[in-house]
Parts: structure tokens; C-alpha cells; sequence
């Protein structure tokens, strides 16, 4: 990517060291694959789609990891945004969690940063697609401001289920932010244990 990687840290749950959210480089690509893979093994993105997505300046992708008691650093899960420089619109293109580390809040922290990535480069809208049956993916979506639009059937194949189309106000969702900045949270441990993936075009409970 052309900008320099930026990140921050926050606790996980438990005694689990802390997760690190930074902007993906070439050198997460293996790790990258292999939670594509494991997500969505009937229709991955090839590596060289993914490498593509990670070398582009429009889609931005953003990674959690953390480090494990043997100072390996493992990563946890990936997302990417389809968000140009000055559009009015963006898209989630992808958000995919290690299956080991569901339940943790690392959807939703990705979610997050596709969000403000999106309107940091100028994007009023934020778009996104997901299965109509996929019922956890889409509470997290609307508990995080988005809105349901329509409705694309049988949009999926080729088991034909329809596709969900949500929305997010950008702005809408920074004054919420500022409102709710002292409320108190939820922990990142009250996600639900079973927390889904879902990409724009493809999902999966």
C-alpha cells in the first residue's frame, strides 16, 4: 500500500495478549489466504485476487493480530474496503475472523475500521450485501448503524439465497460516536461465540 501501515491496540478478552489492528501488507498475504480458505471454502478469492485487493490504493485492507505466549504473532482476521480516494460511496468487500477467534470482537473492530477508512477518504455512504439467513452477521451490522435497502434475490448461487443490501450513514454514525463515547459498552467478549463472516458477493454462516 502506498500509505505508511498504521495501528492500535486494545485488550481481548480474558488473559489472551492484546490484539493489534493495523493495515495489511504484502507479508500477511499466507495468513491472508489461509482465513479466506477456511471462511469460505466453496468460493475463495484466489491468492492473486487477494494480493491484488492488498497492493491496490482503493481497498484499503485492514488486519488483527496478536502474539501468543511462544512470541509468535498469529493473525486473527482480515477485512477490505472498496473505498477511492474522494468517492461518495464505498463498499465492505470483505470481513473474514479466524474461527479460533470468534466471540472476541475482532468483526466488529474490523468493521469499525472499514468505516472510518471509508469516510476519512471521503465517503458519505458505506454499502454492504449479506445473506438474508445470515442472522448474526446482520445484527452486528445494524448494532453498528446500518439500515437494510432492498433486497437482490437469489443473488447467491448456487444455492439461490437472496442477498441482503445494507447501508451506513457515515456521518450519521460519527455523531452517534461522539453521543455514545461515555456511555458504557458492551465487552468484546459479549460478541456473539458464533460470529460469522460475510464479504460483499459472498457469505457464509
Amino acid at each position: 500500500m502506498a500509505a505508511a501501515a498504521r495501528s492500535e491496540t486494545a485488550p481481548t478478552a480474558g488473559n489472551q495478549p492484546e490484539a493489534t489492528l493495523r493495515e495489511a501488507t504484502a507479508a500477511d498475504l499466507a495468513s491472508i489466504t489461509r482465513i479466506e480458505q477456511a471462511s469460505f471454502p466453496d468460493d475463495p478469492w484466489s491468492p492473486a485476487m487477494l494480493a491484488d485487493t492488498v497492493a491496490s490504493p482503493d481497498s484499503p485492507v485492514w488486519v488483527v493480530e496478536r502474539g501468543t505466549a511462544s512470541n509468535v504473532v498469529e493473525l486473527l482476521g482480515f477485512a477490505a474496503v472498496l473505498a477511492a480516494r474522494g468517492a461518495s460511496d464505498a463498499d465492505v468487500l470483505t470481513i473474514a475472523v479466524d474461527a479460533a477467534a470468534r466471540g472476541l470482537g475482532i468483526g466488529r473492530r474490523l468493521l469499525a475500521a472499514l468505516a472510518a477508512t471509508a469516510r476519512d477518504r471521503g465517503a458519505h455512504q458505506l454499502f454492504l450485501e449479506v445473506r438474508a439467513g445470515n442472522s448474526v452477521a446482520r445484527s452486528l451490522y445494524e448494532s453498528e448503524g446500518f439500515v437494510v435497502i432492498g433486497t437482490r434475490p437469489r443473488y447467491y448461487q448456487p444455492d439461490g439465497e437472496d442477498a441482503i443490501v445494507m447501508r451506513l450513514d457515515l456521518h450519521r454514525r460519527v455523531e452517534a460516536g461522539t453521543a455514545e463515547a461515555t456511555a458504557p459498552h458492551a465487552a468484546d467478549g459479549d460478541e456473539p461465540a458464533n460470529q460469522t463472516v460475510s464479504r460483499l458477493g459472498v457469505s457464509n454462516d
